[in-house]
């Protein structure tokens, strides 16, 4: 789970992309996620972004009936593109939804298009501009060498490897001289126009329910050499973080044998408590065997 941004303190972590940042719990069932997450949240003083919004009891919370929620489904998360294997299974986990008594409301967020081209311009110039901190002198492990420059340059080469080197590069040129305005500021922009959507969907529901990725899982490195296709699958994922919202990915059903599919489920910020009572039913209901 992703709580809201600034529900959890990031001290201790290694920077990547400091506006998307967000720390949440992996656990067997929902609960353990609850209880992790009750202890924690919270303001932390070493952490000037974690806010003093009040922490829910999660696990005391997760009983509570979730008949006449309003579950939001965007159609644009389930257009062209996904797996056919996978829309069943959430077609599924959507029936299983109204069955707990939701009530199931079609909703839009038209800036979804945009969400992956915007993640990864705001996530890598920001990566670029955290691990310049890493060069071997104040920060991280050094390579010694003969000149400044070449310990700068062995010591990044050893440090890195192949994906954050390709993260730091983009990020680096979306952020040189004449191309700042074109790319980062645009990108900024458009999140504005991608949380906007949330905000207007959240009026008229409680809670959002997505597939969690559109391809079911690929094998261990098997996109390694097509990044463009690794991205790609972060497409309902990416949303969440760029409008700093708290999401929880649970089982709902495999396909093909032994391919599990996620569910998502997104509330409006600081509500962890409903996405979490949710996901708690709709694990309770048998999701993880739909």
């Amino acid at each position: 789970m992703m709580g809201s941004y600034g529900r959890v303190s990031r001290y201790g972590l290694i920077a990547f992309a400091s506006s998307l940042d967000r720390i949440g719990p992996f656990a067997r069932n929902v609960a353990d996620v609850a209880t992790v997450l009750k202890i924690i949240a919270g303001r932390d003083a070493s952490d000037s972004t974690s806010t003093t919004t009040p922490v829910d009891d999660y696990p005391e919370l997760l009983g509570k009936p979730v008949k006449g929620l309003r579950v939001g489904i965007p159609r644009e998360y389930l257009g062209a593109g996904m797996d056919s294997g996978v829309r069943e299974k959430i077609s599924a986990g959507v029936d299983l939804l109204r069955k707990l008594g939701c009530e199931i409301r079609d909703i839009e967020l038209p800036h979804t298009d945009y969400a992956i081209a915007t993640y990864y311009i705001i996530a890598t110039a920001e990566a670029s501009s955290n691990l310049a901190r890493y060069d071997g002198v104040r920060f991280g492990p050094r390579v010694e060498s003969d000149s400044l420059i070449s310990m700068y340059r062995k010591t990044r080469g050893a440090g890195f490897g192949a994906e954050v080197k390709r993260r730091i590069v983009l990020g680096t040129y979306v952020l040189s001289a004449g191309y700042y305005d074109a790319y980062y500021l645009k990108g900024q922009k458009v999140r504005a126009l991608i949380a906007g959507d949330f905000r207007k969907a959240f009026a008229e529901v409680d809670v959002i329910a997505t597939p969690t990725s559109p391809v079911p899982p690929f094998r261990f490195g098997e996109r390694v050499n097509d990044p463009l296709q690794m991205y790609l699958a972060d497409i309902y994922t990416v949303t969440g973080s760029l409008a700093g919202l708290p999401g929880i990915s649970v089982p709902c059903g495999h396909i093909r044998g032994t391919l599990p599919v996620g569910l998502q489920i997104f509330g409006p910020a600081f509500d962890e408590a409903r996405v979490l009572q949710l996901a708690h039913a709709f694990e309770q209901a048998g999701g993880a065997q739909l």
